[in-house]
């Protein structure tokens, strides 16, 4: 579904990607896993076209999308920090961001709306959230039109465990629907039961991108968080 060939991207003096090739596919979940500076993020912008490569190409759905952005309704994104018009409504946000799609016919998905109960707090302008309502909103309006892809940085920083429980399992449930999410995370322990699929990128360039029940066979290790060490540190001793 979106294939990286040799992808590489350079401001200034750093190299935030150094040749990066990876392929993700429908009906995975991909965790998009490496320390702050790696090149996580500026990965997730060339992908969603606000980041020019300076070489190497993206392909969605076997399209090339230098110069598309068509392609953008099938995605959707929350970012690790929602920026909204402040004297918005939450109300005002959803209905601008209708507006803004109003060419999609796909069948609004409102289930997070309901579940983080966003219906009761429409009145409330943006300047007055919290941090935790913030990402709830930015949770309903990545799921929001139903795309084919979703793409979720640090989706569950400041939620409360109920809402952050709530948002797992919608994960999952698009995930069977034979979706393609992709998250970022610090918090390992949460992505054992949702990935399918790991990508480490360490700065710039891929350190590995393997099938979760494969990096569990060949470390021994149930959770990721203790699998992870020890493939990196097998990889030090071969170089």
């Amino acid at each position: 579904m979106i294939t990286v060939r040799d992808l590489t991207k350079t401001f200034v003096k750093l190299k935030a990607l150094n040749d990066i090739s990876l392929s993700f596919q429908s009906g995975e979940c991909i965790a998009l896993l490496g320390p702050n500076g790696c090149g996580k993020t500026t990965l997730i912008k060339a992908i969603l076209g606000m980041v020019v490569p300076n070489t190497g190409s993206i392909e969605f759905k076997g399209q090339s999308i230098l110069g598309q952005w068509q392609y953008r309704n099938l995605i959707g994104y929350m970012p690790q920090i929602g920026r909204y018009p402040e004297n918005m409504t939450i109300a005002n946000v959803f209905e601008m961001m209708k507006d803004i799609r109003r060419d999609s016919r796909r069948i609004l998905d409102e289930d997070l709306i309901s579940s983080f109960n966003l219906n009761d707090l429409m009145h409330k302008k943006m300047h007055t959230l919290s941090g935790g309502t913030r990402q709830k909103v930015s949770a309903a309006l990545a799921f929001l039109f139903n795309p084919d892809v979703l793409i979720l940085d640090e989706p569950t920083a400041g939620l409360d465990p109920l809402a952050s429980e709530r948002l797992k399992e919608k994960i999952a449930s698009e995930k069977e629907k034979g979706k393609l999410v992709l998250i970022t995370s610090h918090v390992l322990s949460e992505l054992d039961d949702l990935i399918t699929e790991v990508c480490y990128m360490q700065e710039g360039q891929l350190a590995f991108h393997k099938k979760l029940d494969d990096l569990k066979a060949e470390t021994g290790e149930d959770k990721l968080s203790k699998a992870i060490p020890q493939v990196l540190m097998f990889q030090s001793i071969l170089i």
